[in-house]
């Protein structure tokens, strides 16, 4: 029987046969190795896995940074289509594949200074004494190649040290890819060493070394060019997985090193960073740090930090991230190719003898998909309307339209309301993870009539869960009546849409202790009392609330709610985590929070975050500068950002922080607008980021209040003819927005995560721009 960090007896399944026999017989011999569920589940049904080193949280970054960076890093695997398996070794075990407990342990160093960095040397003495380790680059290549695991995303490979050709101070990184088939994805090879003499050691070696982009430069870690080619290059993950493929085909066992360039925004600090590196080398040797072995690797990065004053530890994040999203694909590509090999078929896990009993017991580590109507918790819960949307539009252009008289013309029936339309599209994007198919929950109102049960029939339809639906006996379930002109101009109609904005606050609040979200989204549809009730249950269990504000007369209705509970948690917080509105529905909210009794602009609370942020001239002239931008590089019609400023949407939104802590302003063909601060206790990469012209962004920092962000996000460029209808394009955009935060919670503390969020909702929106629906049916095809 294995026993897991928290001694709680589990029963270890091996792979009967094929892509991890390996494993399987390590374990008979009672290898003390733990595979994550997770894991051996993806692995034994050919889903794309993507292993993680643990060095980087136990030595490479400080508390609590590691910990965010490991989190965020595995998210990031997970948005790009495969598992990851963080290995690490906990009093004496080999974990492949990590819980958040167990993730917490390894990176809470203060607490557990005597982890051990582990590399091959250091496997047996650890797991023989119970110790806890990080793996390094050459441990996490054994145990991912041990496991099956075919990519492996770092953030640099260990190589030469300089002066190596006279120390033989040579990594154990290197010497491991000529053993382990895995692809081993990293920002090329640490700064700190001798690039010239690792690459010709690898080519010794025999392992290729790929570039991973638009040239054959090889990245240095810091910089996106070292002064050296690799022999190749490729530039997709279907590319880099296929070159793994050909060599498992081949049986060839060494692995194949991919460099990908750190993210082009940190190539301007690179030069700097560079000749902190050559300053921290020439330290180390006058000091001796030079040959203390293993330990000079973390020296030299901790001393990088500290000549930088932080950028490096902004970069070494952004890199790691960038190679995990990397990493991600090619283990997604990778699958596919092994799945159209034609004889990849679902393994079944035998059970090792139970210690106790002696008994086995054999079954499929993956039962029948249940119904999603059956499993309670969830991660987002959406509140608000669902409706039904009866739309007549006439066929020819005639008078009577509308006066007292039918003519032809086509009706339609389809589904709606703000609160439906986005959860079913943050369905759409989650369910091509299994781990996330059910965990959409939409809580609504429905009536008990033909039209409530056209909703939960549709829903189910659409594997989108019903048990959050709330049905009315004496309501109308709601409906929105249109009638079209032939050229889709509204001549008439009727709304009744009275159901959502009655419904109780105690039965949101019964559906939230039910269903326990981890992020809740609202729709302006509800009545002030329920938003008031719904946002100090968030505020007091700490839950992520998103206010959608639906539209200009309904916006406001959030106001009293903020007056509630701005102040009540400690240190202060913004009681509304992220918010959507467009320009209009921005200006209402700022006019009303000024104009109203509620005193909102007036409170001690307001003021404190206002006063920390210390926003001054740097910050108004680097907002000056970006306004005079293209609106669209690739449309200078449409102007420059002048209207951030002009219309003061720059000004309202930094007045409303300490409302709504992240906004994300929808301006139409001009794009978007993100404007959120990071309080000072948040582990974030933001407070190391400086404004940035070229990447559309406005930073200023401050100690004591934390860091304010402007970013511009340019529009997608659509033609004319390409727009079927605007509906439900916002909420597509926000329901994107939400799955992307299901996936990454932490997608704002990154500039890369972040960019990668709005990429992704913009398509989205862009998708049902193309579509007649409220929420184009193709989401789920999007990457």
């Amino acid at each position: 029987m294995l026993r897991g960090a928290a001694n709680r007896s589990v029963k270890t399944k091996v792979l009967s046969r094929g892509i991890a026999s390996s494993l399987k017989d390590v374990i008979h011999r009672g290898a003390p190795i733990d595979v994550h569920p997770e894991v051996e589940e993806a692995l034994a049904y050919n889903r794309p896995v993507v292993a993680l080193e643990t060095t980087i949280v136990t030595h490479g970054m400080p508390y609590p940074t590691n910990l965010y960076t490991a989190r965020s890093v595995e998210s990031i695997v997970r948005e790009n289509g495969a598992i990851p398996a963080t290995i690490g070794l906990i009093k004496g075990r080999v974990k492949i594949g990590l819980e958040p407990h167990e993730l917490e342990y390894l990176a809470d160093i203060e607490k557990n200074p005597s982890v051990v960095k582990v590399s091959r040397r250091d496997i047996g003495p650890v797991i023989s004494l119970k110790k806890d380790g990080g793996t390094t680059c050459s441990t996490t290549l054994i145990f991912a190649a041990l496991a099956g695991i075919k990519v492996f995303a770092t953030g640099g490979l260990g190589g030469v040290h300089r002066g190596g050709e006279n120390s033989m101070d040579v990594s154990a990184d290197l010497q491991e890819l000529t053993r382990c088939p895995v692809g081993l994805v990293s920002a090329g090879v640490k700064s700190i060493l001798d690039i010239g003499r690792t690459l010709e050691f690898l080519e010794t070696l025999g392992v290729p070394v790929v570039s991973y982009g638009e040239t054959d430069d090889f990245p240095a870690f810091y910089s996106r060019q070292s002064g050296f080619r690799s022999p190749w290059r490729v530039d997709n993950p279907v590319d880099a997985a296929q070159i793994l493929h050909s060599q498992h085909q081949l049986k060839m066992s060494n692995g194949v090193l991919f460099g990908v360039p750190i993210p082009e925004q940190y190539e301007a600090i690179g030069q700097e960073l560079q000749r902190a590196v050559e300053t921290a080398v020439h330290e180390a040797d006058e000091n001796g740090v030079s040959k203390l072995g293993k330990l000079v690797t973390p020296w030299l990065l901790k001393r990088v930090g500290e000549l930088t004053k932080g950028k490096s530890l902004a970069s070494n994040v952004a890199l790691i991230e960038n190679t995990a999203m990397v990493g991600g694909k090619i283990a997604a590509e990778y699958a596919k190719l092994r799945e159209a090999q034609g004889h990849i078929k679902p393994f079944k896990y035998v059970n090792l003898p139970d210690s106790a009993t002696g008994n086995t017991s054999t079954k499929s580590s993956v039962e029948s998909p249940p119904n999603p109507d059956a499993t309670t918790p969830c991660k987002l819960m959406v509140v608000g309307s669902a409706a039904v949307d009866v739309t007549a539009q006439a066929l020819i252009s005639d008078p009577s339209l509308a006066s007292q008289s039918t003519v032809p013309g086509s009706v339609s029936l389809s589904l709606g309301g703000v609160g439906r339309n986005i959860a079913e599209a943050a369905h759409q994007l989650l369910s091509k993870s299994k781990q996330y198919a059910n965990s959409t929950v939409l809580v609504a109102p429905i009536g008990d009539d033909p039209f409530g049960r056209l909703l939960v029939d549709e829903m189910k339809h659409s594997g989108l869960r019903t048990d959050g639906l709330i049905q009315e006996k004496s309501g109308r379930t709601a409906v929105c009546n249109m009638v079209l002109d032939t050229n889709g101009n509204l001549v008439s109609g009727v709304a009744d849409m009275d159901l959502v904005h009655d419904l109780d606050a105690k039965s949101v609040l019964d559906a939230l202790k039910k269903f326990q979200p981890e992020l809740l989204a609202i729709d302006g549809n509800l009545s002030e009392n329920a938003l008031k009730s719904i946002a100090s249950h968030c505020v007091d269990h700490n839950i992520k609330l998103f206010f959608e504000p639906t539209s200009i007369v309904k916006s406001t209705r959030i106001l009293p709610a903020i007056a509630a509970t701005l102040g009540r948690s400690k240190p202060i917080q913004s009681p509304i985590a992220f918010a959507s509105p467009n320009t209009l529905e921005l200006t209402s909210i700022y006019q009303a929070v000024t104009s109203t009794d509620l005193e909102l602009t007036s409170s001690d609370a307001w003021w404190q975050v206002i006063d920390g942020l210390t926003l001054g001239t740097e910050f108004r002239m680097s907002l000056d500068i970006l306004a005079r931008s293209n609106a669209c590089d690739q449309n200078p019609e449409k102007g420059t950002l002048s209207f951030i400023l002009e219309y003061g949407i720059a000004q309202m939104a930094v007045k409303l922080l300490p409302f709504f802590q992240h906004l994300l302003i929808k301006c139409g063909e001009l794009g978007i607008v993100a404007v959120f601060w990071v309080p000072h206790d948040t582990p974030s990469a933001w407070h190391h980021e400086h404004s940035n012209i070229a990447a559309r962004q406005v930073v200023n920092n401050s100690q004591s209040g934390g860091t304010v962000v402007l970013k511009h996000f340019p529009a997608k460029v659509l033609d004319a003819g390409e727009i079927v209808s605007v509906t439900g394009a916002g909420d597509s955009f926000v329901g994107s927005v939400l799955s992307s935060l299901v996936v990454t919670p932490g997608a704002f503390e990154y500039p890369q995560t972040l960019d990668t969020l709005i990429e992704k909702a913009q398509t989205v929106a862009t998708a049902t721009l193309r579509s007649s629906l409220a929420v184009s049916p193709k989401l789920s095809q999007i990457e």
